[in-house]
């Protein structure tokens, strides 16, 4: 690289820190950094966020994250967020542990950090969980497990081994098929990575291994639409039972053919929304108590107990479920 290129790189470094500063210095800012840019669910993510924005001027608000759901690409994003010296980060992570490290150094800088699907993360100011992880999963199985007739193989899909919620969903489900002696769990956990052709391969390949299956319990927000757009390609609808978390616009044509049976999920905007009234809070010091409503639909009364680290754990009651014949009912 020439002499030239090196100190117009060093120009445009100093220009993006200063422009971070002067914003910095002029009214707080929340940047949101979600699992990966351009699928539906974060999308709808962002309308909350920009919801946040226009219901409140004095602070700046935007969202970012990966071009593919990537821990690595998420923790260089904050890693420039950190070197920004933004506000608050509230982040979505794609493998809360992959992060710890660089959210660390948030805090250390004086960065709030708020996490939604982020449990187990020592290094956050507050996490927000839309319900209770263990009693969605076992929820979602049930559902499945009544379709199945409580007998035959089923298996599990998840966006990576890294995503804590998502595992958290399928161990539940699991956990609640060992009441039916006749389910049989096989190829457990089949990573997506948050793609949805990706999840129509593997459910392809799991149909070839398995001709017999009756059930797929789907935990990325597209893995459901994959895995039923393998069963109708298959002709097989009414006869493997699909569940899992799902958008009702993006699952809907394979809810009406019967390729999935039902889906399951929390509003992202109302998720969006909320992380950035919490990041808020936090900034401003009010403390967040048992029971309080944070003026969000599924976040009215919400329980806080200690998070593993200095932060707390916010559970809301968020979760809604539906199918073919109510689908419609949700603009999303």
């Amino acid at each position: 690289m020439s002499l030239i290129a090196r100190l117009a790189g060093s120009v445009a470094l100093i220009g993006l820190l200063a422009t971070g500063a002067a914003q910095a210095e002029d009214k707080p800012n929340i940047t949101t950094v979600v699992k990966v840019t351009g699928e539906n669910w974060f999308i709808r993510m962002n309308e909350g966020v920009d919801a946040f924005g226009k219901d409140h001027p004095e602070v700046a608000v935007s969202q970012i994250g990966p071009a593919k759901a990537d821990a690595a690409q998420q923790s260089r994003i904050i890693e420039d967020l950190v070197a920004r010296d933004v506000s608050a980060i509230a982040v979505v992570p794609m493998d809360p542990s992959a992060l710890e490290g660089v959210l660390r150094r948030a805090q250390q800088r004086g960065i709030k950090v708020i996490a939604h699907e982020g449990s187990n993360i020592v290094n956050a100011d507050a996490d927000i969980e839309a319900f209770d992880n263990a009693a969605f999963g076992k929820r979602i199985n049930e559902g499945l497990a009544e379709c199945m007739g409580k007998k035959g193989k089923w298996t599990t899909f998840v966006g990576s081994l890294g995503s804590l919620t998502h595992n958290q969903w399928v161990d539940a489900g699991a956990e609640n098929a060992k009441q039916y002696p006749e389910m049989e769990l096989v190829s457990a956990k089949n990573e997506s990575f948050n793609d949805a052709n990706r999840a129509y391969e593997k459910a392809k390949e799991i149909l070839r291994l398995h001709p017999d299956i009756k059930g797929f319990q789907g935990s990325s927000a597209i893995d459901v639409i994959g895995i039923g757009r393998a069963v109708e390609e298959a002709g097989l609808q009414g006869k493997i039972c699909v569940y899992g978390l799902g958008l009702p616009k993006d699952s809907g044509p394979y809810l009406t053919s019967g390729a999935i049976n039902r889906i399951y999920f929390w509003d992202p905007k109302d998720a969006g929304y909320v992380m950035n009234v919490v990041s808020k809070m936090v900034l401003d010091g009010k403390p967040i108590t048992d029971g309080m409503d944070l003026g969000v639909p599924g976040y009215n009364a919400v329980k806080v107990s200690k998070g593993p680290g200095k932060g707390v754990l916010i559970q809301g009651q968020a979760w809604v479920d539906v199918g073919k014949d109510d689908f419609s009912k949700y603009p999303f």
